[in-house]
């Protein structure tokens, strides 16, 4: 039996990780003493850097006050106005925020509250979603079978709902045929979008639910101009609603509030977590339409759902702080300039890399895409874990950043996901893309010997 080094149940189950012992701004302080630049804020999470004394003070301000009152009996001051804040200008329509723990909890209830919906409406036929292959919803069972992460999924397989059914996603760089325009992809992905509809039985399609930017299974992936309105179409000439996932993509990360507002179009029902709170907390929320919630409030008047921590009055405390902290401090238009810095910078170093295939991104949200040859796009030797290595190389010259593999088909393609903190200076996005390319040209001079 080897040796145990750690009773936490990690990850991995052979290694225990180094010990985050501190962190401010964009770094992060290991017990080995390595100040190691957060390039990727974790998993697109840290939005605000670590330590922000603003929503540090906000906690405990509120820890002081309340921590914890459950929503079966009392709200919280923190939670009405988070609310507020999120919703109270009813973005696109989405009138109602309910808050959960993380993007999982958010997309369960998106899906629950869909279901919900149309059975308040007279319509309980409607029970089929779909989703896209080559995206991530989340781990939780319902989660996992909406989204089209085929690694992550076959495990559990045999556990997971037939209600969901996938589609070619909106990936030109491996999905775009040779010759074909933009419009013409749209149209062919509109046009499988509506034989899905047709095949399941038009009115028995509850909603059709995707990510705007697709985050880890893909790798910052934006869709074609007009995509979004052709796929909003199909759901509203079907009667069917438009569940987006902006967990990832979400609350400023592409340089907008909400991703969906650079695509001329507007959910139904939104999930966001990660830049919610920015870590300072576990939270995520569902954003629902008034037209949803006023038909189950004219119904049966509760949605059939819920969690312990719904609206955890510290959570809502954090993430208000963290909303607030963007506003007053302009960082949508932080987020603009160095995205463009961050585009510019990547571009300069893997543009004519002979094993970058692919840069691609929006805001402060971006990724490049490995491949063994550029002109076949022909993606590394999956059993090389490239992605796992460059992780690996990247975190011993202090830099975080968040690899992935089966970038293609859940199998084959590994590329690099940045998403640095807003408050990253341009110096910073300067260091982060020269480390990356340290890491990248070292990995890769070990793997072609």
């Amino acid at each position: 039996m080897a040796a145990r080094t750690s009773r936490v149940l990690h990850r991995s189950l052979r290694e225990t990780p180094p010990k985050a012992i501190g962190g401010e701004g964009v770094y992060l302080f290991a017990e080995d003493g390595r100040r190691i630049i957060d390039a990727s804020g974790g998993a697109a999470v840290s939005c605000l850097g670590h330590q922000h004394p603003r929503v540090i003070a906000a906690m405990a301000k509120q820890a002081a006050t309340l921590a914890y009152a459950h929503t079966a009996f009392f709200s919280s001051e923190p939670a009405e106005a988070l609310a507020e804040v999120l919703v109270g200008h009813e973005p696109g329509g989405l009138a109602y925020a309910y808050f959960v723990s993380g993007g999982s909890e958010a997309i369960e209830a998106s899906i629950k509250l869909a279901r919900q919906y149309f059975i308040e409406r007279g319509e309980p036929q409607r029970q089929h979603f779909i989703a896209r292959r080559q995206s991530y919803h989340g781990n939780t069972l319902g989660a996992l079978a909406a989204g089209g992460n085929a690694w992550r999924r076959a495990p559990y397989a045999p556990l997971l709902s037939a209600a969901f059914s996938h589609v070619t996603p909106a990936f030109a760089y491996h999905e775009k045929s040779e010759g074909e325009s933009d419009a013409q992809f749209v149209a062919r992905l509109a046009a499988e979008l509506e034989a899905e509809f047709q095949r399941l039985g038009p009115g028995t399609v509850a909603a059709f639910l995707a990510e705007p930017v697709v985050g880890a299974t893909a790798g910052a992936v934006t869709a074609p101009d007009g995509y979004f309105k052709a796929m909003r179409e199909i759901c509203d000439r079907h009667g069917a609603l438009l569940i987006l996932d902006e967990v990832m993509c979400g609350m400023g990360r592409t340089g907008t509030t909400h991703a969906w507002e650079q695509e001329g179009v507007a959910p139904d029902i939104q999930a966001i977590a990660k830049g919610l709170g920015g870590g300072y907390q576990p939270i995520g929320a569902m954003l629902a339409s008034g037209k949803i919630v006023d038909t189950i409030r004219a119904g049966s008047g509760a949605f059939q759902h819920g969690h312990t921590y719904l609206a955890h009055p510290l959570a809502c405390a954090a993430a208000l702080a963290v909303q607030n902290v963007i506003r007053e401090d302009g960082l949508l238009d932080q987020v603009r300039e160095r995205g463009r810095q961050l585009e510019q910078r990547l571009t300069e170093r893997f543009g004519n890399h002979r094993h970058v295939g692919d840069i691609r991104g929006r805001g402060l949200f971006w990724a490049i895409e490995l491949v063994a040859d550029r002109a076949s796009r022909t993606s590394f030797d999956p059993a090389l874990k490239l992605h796992q290595k460059i992780k690996a190389e990247a975190l011993a010259n202090g830099l975080g950043c968040y690899p992935g593999g089966g970038t293609v088909d859940g199998v084959r393609g590994d590329h690099v996901l940045l998403a640095p903190p807003y408050i990253a200076s341009a110096d910073e996005i300067d260091l982060i893309v020269d480390r990356l390319g340290t890491a990248v040209d070292n990995v890769l001079r070990s793997v072609n010997h």
